[in-house]
Parts: C-alpha cells; structure tokens; sequence
C-alpha cells in the first residue's frame, strides 16, 4: 500500500493535506483499494459546514458503500467536480484526487490525527 509523506491520516483511512487555514481531504491508497472499482462518488455542497468525524461523503465501489469522514472541523470551500463524472480517479490515484478542499475550523485537532510513519504502523496492525 501507498502512504503518502506529508499527510495526515485517519483510522478511517482519510487522509488531510493541510495548507496555512485549508486543506484537502481524500481517501487513503488502502481505502480505495479495500473499496475495490468506485463507480460513484456523493459530494456536499460549498459552503457546507461540518464537524469532526461527520460523514460528509459517500463513495459507492462495485463491492460497498462507505461513508467518508470528516478529520477535522471545518467548512468546505471546493469539490472535486471531476469526481462526479469519473469517480474512478480515486482508483487511479488516490492521493492526487482529492474530495473536498475545506477552511479548517479548528487546527488544535490535527493534533489527533496520524503522521504518515504512524499511519504506516496503524496499517500494519490492520491488515
């Protein structure tokens, strides 16, 4: 499994690249690949507000349906429409496309989130 540096992680398997007040929030190499092919993908709205650990995303696979979480407060400021259309990007790729793009309301939380290398141990565990 890919993890990627610089991220932070989720026991959901979302990951959050944190830039100054914003960040993007994805899912995890492990998460799209336990998903298998994701033919759907439901996105909020700009302007959505939502608190840590809300479902803010649902992602539909030809196997299951999974709720994407929130890691942090925060208010959405931008979807990935190509999603809409192609919702197997996040096969392709899951740590370039990205889901949501958020302003986080409170940065204090990151500090519950996992480093890449403590992601890397959690994953360990898991499988």
């Amino acid at each position: 499994m890919k993890v990627a540096k610089d991220l932070y992680y989720t026991n959901d398997h979302e990951w959050l690249k944190v830039d100054g007040d914003e960040a993007y929030i994805g899912l995890s190499d492990f998460a799209q690949d336990s998903l298998g092919d994701i033919v759907y993908v439901e996105l909020p709205e700009v302007d959505d507000e939502f608190d840590k650990d809300d479902a803010f995303s649902a992602v539909e696979s030809v196997k299951a349906a999974s709720d994407v979480f929130m890691p942090v407060d925060g208010k959405i400021t931008e979807i990935n429409e190509d999603l809409l259309d192609s919702p197997e990007l996040l096969n392709e790729d899951s740590y370039e496309n990205w889901i949501i793009k958020i302003e986080i309301s409170d940065k204090s939380q990151l500090d519950d989130l996992m480093s890449s290398d403590e992601y890397e141990k959690f994953l360990d565990e898991e499988v």
